[in-house]
């Protein structure tokens, strides 16, 4: 398969502001690679304004889970999808067009994370596990047994400790720029990591960032390949003011999912990764060849572990290849979704 490189530059600022967490931030396994342009027919591929799904639109409800209260929404008809959001994001920030399509024959269910959007905060300490655990306690509130489970990044990590805590729950799984954690997995370089927790911990102390600061965190999050199919990108686009940064969650809380994210790739414990070979289910991983934040060499690291898992990598895409390239990603995920079935238990 090869892809053609089509991206909606005029939709991509809105996302990036709200997901610019830098940090979040092959043996039997079916390989898609896009190592070179993958070309598909692009007639009724493009996406307008007036056909998008305004996520806006729909109310929100909350349920109780354990210590806290999770803001959710649920929008079109069929078989659950789950989509776990990623670091500093709310249920608001998914790509429109990946709504609007996984909403055309599935129920999607989209929430805020603990301490993020509209969802409390609780008295329980961050860590990728307890996010997993939010998310099986708000399965069990919706009463929905089993739902297929799409992680981006921060919500990647939640979702792949989801289905090896909980794999009753999980039908399919769709990781995107995601990492298996511990020793085996491969952290951002010491100069991304850096200028994340710098920027934190301006933004927690109230110390101005500059615009130069900011444009070097969206050109991060993009990716080089992006940046040199469009050079001027970042002088076209409004520079985010350092308070809509990070609209959806406190100072405090953008902290401690931060630490959440060290202590997962940190080297002090073995992660999940050798577990990975217990997953059944089919498994669709999901990367750009330039992300920064989670270097594609840890979907590498999954989809070699996990039995039959497909891996798709999109050429000069980096952290936020959703929102890069919606195109591509909407019909891979299509493509899975249709073709890909839970085996009986």
């Amino acid at each position: 398969m090869y892809y053609t490189k089509k991206s909606r530059e005029s939709q991509l600022h809105p996302l990036i502001s709200s997901v610019t967490f830098l940090f979040v931030l092959i043996g039997s396994t079916s390989i898609i690679v896009t190592n070179t342009p993958l070309v598909y027919s692009q007639t009724n591929q493009t996406i307008t304004n007036a056909d998008l799904l305004n996520i806006q639109d729909i109310p929100a409800k909350k349920v109780k889970v354990g210590d806290i209260d999770i803001a959710y929404k649920i929008l079109g008809k069929g078989d659950p999808i789950l989509l776990v959001s990623p670091a500093q994001a709310d249920m608001n920030a998914w790509e429109p067009s990946t709504l609007k399509e996984l909403s055309s024959n599935h129920t999607v269910i989209v929430f805020d994370n603990r301490g993020v959007g509209n969802t409390t905060t609780g008295n329980k300490s961050f860590s990728i596990q307890q996010f997993a655990n939010d998310t099986a306690g708000l399965l069990d509130a919706l009463d929905i047994e089993k739902a297929d489970v799409l992680g981006f990044s921060l919500g990647s990590l939640a979702a792949l400790d989801l289905t090896v805590t909980h794999p009753e729950m999980v039908n399919r799984l769709i990781l995107v720029a995601a990492s298996c954690g511990g020793k085996e997995s491969i952290p951002p370089s010491p100069q991304v990591l850096k200028m994340g927790i710098d920027i934190a911990n301006k933004s927690a102390n109230d110390i101005p960032i500059t615009p130069q600061e900011v444009k070097a965190l969206l050109a991060l999050t993009l990716g080089s390949g992006w940046i040199k199919l469009h050079p001027n990108y970042l002088e076209t686009i409004p520079i985010p003011e350092v308070k809509d940064l990070f609209p959806s969650i406190t100072p405090n809380n953008n902290l401690q999912q931060l630490k959440a994210y060290q202590s997962w790739v940190a080297t002090n414990w073995s992660g999940i990764c050798n577990e990975l070979t217990k997953i059944s289910i089919p498994t669709l991983v999901i990367t750009g060849t330039d992300d920064n934040s989670v270097p594609k060499s840890n979907s590498l690291i999954i989809a070699g572990k996990i039995p039959g898992a497909w891996l798709i990598q999109i050429k000069d895409a980096g952290h936020t290849v959703i929102s890069q390239y919606p195109d591509e990603v909407n019909k891979v995920l299509q493509i899975f979704l249709s073709t890909t079935s839970t085996p009986p238990s």
